[in-house]
This record gives structure tokens, sequence and C-alpha cells, in this order.
């Protein structure tokens, strides 16, 4: 199932979720600009790899420093393929620009920092002999679609659904949708653990981690006036 657009218009324009999408889109392209050893040393030196913090012999050996912190925030800047990317951004884009609006541009920004550390602390906690590194923008935008189930549950998303070869368009409430995703990504990431190498490498306890940061971090980043505006919305969209 692949979201298209959602039913909640934003108030004000989302600075932030577009700069989030910019700046991930244009570190992406430098990415794409390296040649591949150059990639392969920026993935490791900035992707999350948490034998680095685990076993610092061994992360000593291939050159990382198991003091240096700052991979539980980059990685979530980094991104390993086009899909990778766009099926991030498009995410963040359809269900940023709200979250924004409750919380404000600031404050959104720092939530979604900390959900992105919190999936990224998950995924260390469950996978911490791992040598992959984990890069990618999914723990924090998991993050963001924990908060949005929360403020707009009553939202609906026009949803496509593909069937063989015909794409089938239909509007599913938010709280169905992203109760579903949720659902998915936690029985992939058990299945995961007792079949690590069927699992594609996705880091799915990152996506389940940041998006239970975030539902129960909305609650200290959304405004004072957040009850009356979603009332007023409620009304003024599900008649």
């Amino acid at each position: 199932m692949i979201p298209i657009k959602d039913s909640i218009p934003h108030r004000e324009t989302p600075f932030v979720n577009y700069f989030l999408i910019g700046i991930n889109t244009l570190i992406f392209f430098y990415e794409a600009s390296l040649p591949r050893a150059e990639l392969e040393l920026l993935i490791h030196h900035y992707g999350l790899i948490p034998a680095r913090y685990t076993h610092p012999v061994w992360a000593m050996f291939v050159g990382l420093s198991p003091n240096n912190y700052l991979p539980f925030l980059t990685d979530m800047f980094l991104h390993g393929s086009w899909f990778h990317l766009i099926f991030n951004m498009w995410s963040l884009y359809i269900f940023g620009d709200n979250v924004e609006d409750r919380m404000g541009h600031f404050r959104y920004l720092i939530f979604y920092l900390l959900c992105g550390i919190g999936a990224n602390l998950c995924h260390f906690w469950l996978n911490a002999d791992s040598t992959l590194p984990t890069v990618g923008a999914s723990g924090a935008i998991a993050g963001v679609m924990g908060a949005y189930l929360i403020l707009f549950p009553l939202a609906r998303i026009v949803t496509l659904i593909p069937i063989f070869i015909f794409p089938f368009f239909v509007e599913i409430p938010a709280f169905f949708l992203l109760v579903f995703w949720f659902l998915l990504q936690f029985y992939s990431g058990m299945f995961s653990l007792v079949n690590p190498y069927g699992s594609a490498n996705i880091a799915f306890f990152a996506h389940v981690g940041g998006f239970i940061c975030g539902m129960f971090m909305v609650h200290l980043f959304k405004n004072k006036d957040y009850r009356h505006l979603y009332l007023d919305e409620t009304l003024n969209y599900y008649k």
C-alpha cells in the first residue's frame, strides 16, 4: 500500500518539513556523485554500525572511533538508493506538514531529530553485534507517523493498492493504515531476529522504535491550541 495524499490541509507553510526533504535530497545527490570507494567510506563513518560501540577493538581495527557518537544523528540524513530516498521523502511530505502545524517549526525539528535518535537506539539495542551500517530517515519519519496517528486518527489517506498490474485507489482512515504499517514493521522485525538473512537488511525495529517514540513524545511537543484546532478541522472535513 502506497499513501498518496491525506485529507487534512496544512494551515501554515511547513518550512521545516521542506527543509528536511531538501537537505536529505541534497546529501543524496552528494552521495551519488562520489566514487564507490569514497561512498562506502562515507557510509561506514557516518552510518550507524552497532558493533562500533559494542566491539571497540574491532572498530579501531577497521578504522572507526568507538567514542564518536555522531552517527546516531548523521545516519538519518544518508540513504542507500534513489528508491530509499524517494519513498522516505514522500512519506515525510504526506505526514510531516500536519504534524509541524500542530507543533510549530522549531519544536517539530527537535521532535523529528529525537525520534530519529530513539529509532537508532532501538535498532542498536536489538542488533548490538551488527557490523552493517544503518542509514536512512525511516526511523525519524516513523516517529512523525506515530505522532500523526495520535493527532489525526480520523484523517483519510488516499492509498494506492496495486493488484497484479492494476492500480486501485482507496481512502483508508489514518488509524487503520498506520496501525497496519506498524504491525507489519513489528512482525517483520520479529521475523528478522529469527531469520536475519531473510530481512533484506531493513532495520525494522528502528521503524518500530521511532513510531513508538513519536506516539509518546507528541504530547510533549504539540501546541496548546491543538485540541481546538483539531475539533475545528474534524467538523470541517468530516460532516
